[in-house]
């Protein structure tokens, strides 16, 4: 007799694709609304010289709050929400790659890993230029002497819009240094966000199946996942925040060598500054990774096609 105790996972062959893509859609959308300004404070933290503008991620949401009103803490978000491509892509390869990975090994840890490396790398590599505009947007309009970026607003561009801001950014990203511009810091990202979700998942089925064994057997397996995913979030950001810090200062200030931007961040601010924008990091991952997962395990639960439904026990 099957073991309902057990957390079971839904593989790729399980879902109605259709309704998966478009619920994916519409909760991925929510979920960027409600996280998007402590996405904001961490790239402001971890762009700024030692503690120029804000004293930490409390502090700067509400100096942004105060200056620029709640649309301070959505400056560039309208750009971001096209990563939504990337993150429909981003899921497809994970279930895609991790069924194949099935033919090697039954381990759902390496099952994981291989999968959410190259689901990664899929993601980045669309996603990199929008990141690239976005975080511009995000450290815009500031005062004189304040600035985060290495571009600013053309004279009258703030009263523009959301386009015609974005519009001059682009320009001047072009202008500096032409398409290759859209790609700056496109290995550090990998560097980022490849070994991010490499380690998130192993660890988020390692911590799953861990208070699986150590919770009463009629707790819902929803709960030990909303649980097992903040944590597998914060162990994750923690070991990569470093190269996070580095990615943003790379794409932000028009930086080449990761190297050198390390070596400068660690003569300027030593380890701490490695740190930098790891709470507003763990506090939007918090959040969102709790929807994620509820949301995704439940996206998936709704997706299940018709006739396995009956054989799954939850």
């Amino acid at each position: 007799m099957e073991d309902k105790r057990n957390i079971q996972i839904i593989e790729w062959e399980h879902l109605d694709k259709r309704k998966f893509y478009v619920l994916g859609v519409c909760m991925t959308m929510a979920i960027r609304v409600s996280v998007y300004p402590f996405t904001l404070i961490r790239t402001c933290l971890q762009v700024q010289r030692g503690k120029a503008l804000y004293r930490g991620t409390w502090d700067a949401f509400v100096r942004i709050l105060r200056a620029d009103g709640v649309g301070g803490l959505y400056r560039g978000f309208l750009v971001n929400t096209l990563t939504l491509v990337s993150g429909q892509c981003y899921v497809t390869t994970y279930e895609l790659t991790r069924a194949r990975a099935a033919e090697l090994s039954q381990s759902n840890a390496l099952r994981s890993l291989l999968a959410g490396g190259s689901a990664s790398l899929v993601a980045q590599s669309i996603t990199v230029p929008i990141d690239v505009v976005s975080q511009h947007l995000m450290v815009q309009r500031r005062g004189p002497g304040q600035e985060l970026g290495r571009f600013q607003l053309a004279r009258g561009a703030g009263g523009r819009g959301t386009l015609g801001r974005t519009r001059d950014v682009v320009r001047q990203i072009f202008r500096a240094d032409g398409l290759r511009g859209f790609y700056r810091g496109y290995v550090a990202s990998l560097l980022t966000y490849i070994p991010n979700s490499a380690a998130w998942w192993p660890f988020y089925h390692f911590y799953a199946e861990q208070l699986s064994r150590l919770c009463p057997k009629d707790c819902p397996h929803l709960l030990l996942q909303a649980i097992s995913g903040p944590l597998a979030a914060a162990t994750a950001s923690t070991l990569t925040n470093p190269m996070d810090v580095i990615r943003a200062r790379v794409q932000v200030e028009g930086r080449d060598s990761i190297v050198q931007t390390f070596r400068q961040l660690m003569a300027e601010e030593g380890p701490w500054g490695l740190t930098k924008g790891l709470s507003a990091r763990i506090i939007a991952a918090t959040p969102s990774t709790i929807v994620v997962v509820v949301g995704y395990e439940t996206l998936k639960k709704l997706s299940l096609r018709p006739e396995l439904v009956d054989s799954r026990h939850w």
